[in-house]
């Protein structure tokens, strides 16, 4: 059996590209996508708060990669993702000054407040930007944490934004801001984009792009990619993690093409029910 990185070179692939973590030139941004993240990148002037909901698997850690790619090459933009949105206020706290370069202690929470409010002011002041604070799996933060963030993301009299907050989670994301608590916050989010089940076209256009970009374009035939897509329920995801079990027994067999017949003998004995597009077409 080939080792991986002998087995992409004899393929033609730059990467794998039925992972999830491909180089961020890998990941195929819509029509929809390029629309949101434009509005985030005017958000950045303004700030306040976004939003990003969806079932698990139609593409919101992707938005959220191209995102934070597309912020990042924002001249003077600074760019916080939180990497532990489970984390309690103190933690979080921690976080913010670590990354802005800001000294927090426990026993002073005022001064750490204080003090990231002062070095965001300037920073706005310096540039006319908001700094940008991306939270993915936001539907996991304390609501105490949240309201810490929206304090700290707002002035006079909360009639300022001195942040640009992008909220990620899946569907109990809405209804945490149904919350009395957290319904102020709710209010404030203006930009929202909810990942939607893909449809047949949009997932052969993925396949297809993600094999160009990791560079043989002809690794997996059309007729099976259409039939990945009918078999996948619009749920992209679904149809990497298929696509990646079918590469490995293609490396395993030392194939260089993956085809229905591979797809027929992977699945058969374990879903009787699954037939491809040939088959039906009979």
């Amino acid at each position: 059996m080939m080792k991986p990185h002998t087995a992409l070179c004899a393929l033609g692939l730059k990467w794998n590209p039925f992972i999830q973590d491909v180089p961020i030139e890998g990941l195929v941004a819509t029509a929809r996508i390029n629309s949101f993240v434009y509005k985030i990148e005017s958000l950045v002037l303004d700030g306040g708060f976004a939003m990003i909901t969806g079932e698990p698997g139609t593409g919101k850690s992707v938005l959220m990669r191209i995102l934070e790619d597309r912020l990042s090459a924002i001249r003077d933009l600074v760019v916080c993702p939180i990497t532990r949105p489970q984390s309690k206020v103190g933690d979080f706290y921690r976080e913010l000054g670590s990354y802005f370069q800001t000294p927090i202690q426990n026993s002073n929470r005022w001064g750490g407040y204080k003090a990231l409010r002062e070095r965001w002011l300037a920073h706005i002041e310096a540039t006319h930007l908001r700094p940008v604070i991306l939270v993915d799996e936001a539907q996991r933060m304390h609501s105490e944490t949240l309201i810490e963030l929206a304090h700290l993301s707002s002035a006079l009299f909360d009639s300022r934004a001195i942040l640009s907050v992008v909220l990620c989670g899946d569907s109990r994301l809405p209804d945490r801001f149904r919350e009395a608590d957290l319904f102020p916050i709710g209010t404030r989010i203006r930009p929202r984009y909810t990942s939607e089940p893909a449809s047949r076209e949009e997932l052969i256009t993925l396949m297809t792009e993600r094999l160009e970009r990791a560079g043989n374009s002809r690794l997996m035939t059309p007729d099976l990619i259409a039939t990945l897509a009918d078999h996948s329920a619009g749920n992209p995801r679904l149809m990497l993690n298929t696509g990646y079990e079918l590469f490995t027994h293609a490396v395993e067999r030392q194939l260089t093409v993956i085809d229905e017949k591979l797809f027929l003998e992977t699945y058969a004995r374990q879903d009787p029910k699954r037939t491809t597009k040939k088959e039906r077409a009979r």
